[in-house]
């Protein structure tokens, strides 16, 4: 198959990775011991409304909860209150959703148990403004990290610092029950506290991080704003609080896991893979040309890697908007990449979000090979043109290689999968 039809044998490799994410074989293998009192179920991100169908599907026992989503991730669920609202920006069902959430967790005993769903994705949709900072406000913080080329883990932590949920807070407020956050890991590294930015998990960044990190990525950020982080309100809950010695967390799945099923399903394929990295970072454009140039040592030189064999990586690139162009990271890292490898022949290459989701559109990002940017040239399209202005979605739709497998449920970062013959 690999070598009959390089797409559908891509394809297969990304069904593989987010197979291995499943919520119902994750959810089951971490279920924590039931409660002398009531169970409690909260939840936030793209994979929160699945994670939560399969926790009521694994669950012997009476719960109760809500979950947010984004706008058309939902699953059916009879006991668990399922929200939509909006991603990558906030909007106001994200806000009821985040009130709603920590009143579901107020008033609760020590015999309570709280399971928290967390999956990436829930920065945006749990906006919580702290004092008297408003929805506008956070929105206008997301766009700016959102356009600021920042890595996540920066974002989330200036996102924690002017957040009444995010940060641990979440967790805090339902004290003295105990939490066990589930967590689906779209974060390099897997720390827990960076998905969704930590709702239910602490970490020992403080405001003094945020303002040195929006310092270093040049974030333009509102005056009431940067007022609210350099004051003493801003701090977040320490890891060290006693209010979190019982809580568990566990990272169920993540983006090694996902790439270890995918070069699985490889080698049963009969085809030699290779992991560069889970945790890749950088700005999209660049880290594609970097990937181009290892597909075309390996196709002209067959080194450092002997062809034919799948070049796989995962992580989470960044894009640095330089104007109001379709696309997402993942097209963008593809056009980088398509232009790196042009000409060349036997090279074949997916690059999605394993949300299904990849920026705005409906896409999840795209497939090239070495006859793409010819094709869009063929086509009126000048790829170069189009990576410039942030328009890769454009140039892939012009020539039908948008890859669009709908919300798949999960999230567990990037996959690039690299194809050399």
């Amino acid at each position: 198959m690999a070598m009959t039809d390089p797409k559908q044998f891509l394809t297969s490799i990304f069904e593989a990775a987010v197979a291995a994410a499943d919520a119902e074989l994750t959810i089951r293998r971490h279920l924590p011991e039931k409660p002398k009192g009531r169970t409690i179920v909260i939840g936030a991100g793209k994979g929160s409304a699945q994670m939560a169908a399969a926790f009521e599907k694994a669950w012997d026992g009476p719960l109760e909860g809500v979950v947010v989503t984004r706008y058309g991730f939902a699953a059916l669920c009879k006991r668990i209150k399922i929200i939509e609202a909006s991603h990558p920006v906030p909007d106001a069902n994200g806000l009821e959703a985040a009130k709603l959430l920590l009143e579901t967790v107020s008033g609760l005993s020590e015999d309570d148990l709280v399971v928290a769903l967390v999956s990436g994705g829930g920065s945006a949709l749990l906006p919580s403004p702290a004092g008297s900072l408003t929805l506008a406000d956070e929105i206008a913080v997301n766009e700016a990290l959102l356009a600021s080329g920042a890595p996540i883990s920066a974002m989330n932590t200036i996102r924690k610092h002017i957040s009444g949920i995010k940060g641990g807070r979440l967790a805090a407020a339902a004290y003295p029950a105990r939490v066990v956050s589930l967590v689906v890991s779209d974060i390099p590294g897997d720390n827990p506290a960076l998905v969704a930015s930590g709702p239910t998990v602490p970490d020992e960044a403080s405001r003094a991080d945020a303002l040195r990190m929006i310092e270093t990525y040049r974030i333009a950020l509102p005056a009431n704003v940067m007022a609210h982080i350099n004051s003493a309100a801003a701090d977040a809950p320490q890891p060290s609080d006693p209010r979190f010695a019982r809580n568990e967390v566990h990272v169920i799945a993540s983006a090694a896991v996902s790439l270890d099923a995918a070069a699985a399903a490889a080698r049963k394929l009969g085809v030699e893979t290779v992991i560069l990295s889970d945790a890749i970072e950088g700005e999209a454009r660049e880290v594609g040309g970097v990937h181009a140039a290892i597909a075309r040592e390996v196709a002209v030189r067959n080194r450092p890697f002997r062809k034919p064999v799948l070049i796989l990586s995962g992580g989470e690139t960044t894009v640095t908007l330089r104007a109001k162009g379709k696309g997402g990271r993942n097209s963008e890292f593809l056009l980088a990449f398509a232009i790196g490898i042009d000409g060349l022949q036997g090279i074949d290459a997916l690059a999605a979000d394993t949300d299904g989701i990849d920026g705005s559109e409906d896409n999840a990002g795209a497939f090239a090979d070495g006859s793409t940017v010819a094709r869009m040239h063929g086509e009126g399209v000048d790829a170069k043109a189009m990576l410039a202005g942030n328009n890769a979605w454009t140039a892939f739709n012009a020539v039908g290689d948008l890859f669009v497998p709908g919300p798949t449920g999960t999230n567990v970062n990037d996959l690039r999968a690299i194809l050399v013959r």
